[in-house]
């Protein structure tokens, strides 16, 4: 698997795109998350209107869910003609006709392809294609779950928001582990920091850490200064970062 991390970003970031992964394996192209400013970092990656086989949704904030329309209609305007899968919470699916009438009112029934939803369910396992995923709830604001994706051997976690639970499997021994830590060393409702998930992917034997969704302000006033200090397996990636599992 190669995971592209399109953006690392909070959600008011004004230098940094929202946090979104773009996982390649096989023939198969994942998007994980879908924020309002995701859609131009896909399109500088790749222009091809049938790149990407399907999104993943963690959770319904506007910093995960709200670059879907835009997203969609390129892919639309740009002649995409096979299938598209979009993987959410029931929430998302059952209001998604409307939550598209709403951005592009009228423009869904002009799709020249069509769109599948599959519902992501706590403890639930799916297969798509030569990829399995499963979810598990993390402690934030929101229903956010993260996702375990899993290919042969390798494997590993995008935990959207949250903090993760503790005393669970689903992290175990991970090749990657990819958590948002917002603050250094202060945790805030629904969010975790640097110094508790370093701690999490430690106690779980995760190969890498790769610390994302960071306060803005930390980032830039700290970011640089934590880096050089940070063991070699525990990275804060860069838009366009690539990592081969």
């Amino acid at each position: 698997m190669k995971i592209v991390f399109l953006g690392v970003g909070e959600a008011f970031d004004e230098n940094q795109p929202n946090s979104s992964i773009l996982v390649k394996s096989g023939k198969t192209n994942i998007l994980l998350d879908c924020g309002f400013t995701v859609p131009p970092q896909v399109w500088r990656y790749n222009t091809d209107p049938d790149f990407l086989d399907a999104v993943y949704i963690s959770h319904q904030h506007a910093d995960h869910f709200f670059g879907l329309p835009a997203l969609l209609l390129r892919m639309w305007e740009c002649g995409r003609t096979r299938p598209f899968t979009i993987i959410c919470q029931r929430g998302l699916k059952d209001s998604f006709t409307q939550f598209m009438n709403f951005a592009y009112k009228g423009f869904r029934k002009k799709f020249g392809y069509q769109i599948n939803i599959i519902e992501s369910r706590d403890n639930k396992t799916i297969k798509f294609n030569n990829l399995n995923l499963s979810f598990e709830k993390t402690i934030h604001s929101g229903e956010n779950l993260a996702v375990k994706i899993v290919n042969g051997n390798k494997s590993f976690v995008y935990g959207g928001d949250g903090e993760p639970l503790r005393n669970t499997g689903f992290y175990q021994k991970l090749d990657l582990l990819v958590l948002e830590t917002y603050f250094y060393d202060q945790k805030i409702i629904g969010h975790s920091s640097m110094i508790s998930v370093m701690e999490f992917a430690k106690v779980n034997n995760a190969k890498l850490l790769a610390m994302t969704h960071i306060n803005r302000d930390l980032r830039r006033d700290k970011i640089l200064e934590i880096k050089n200090n940070l063991p070699k397996n525990i990275i804060i990636p860069e838009i366009f970062e690539e990592i081969i599992l």
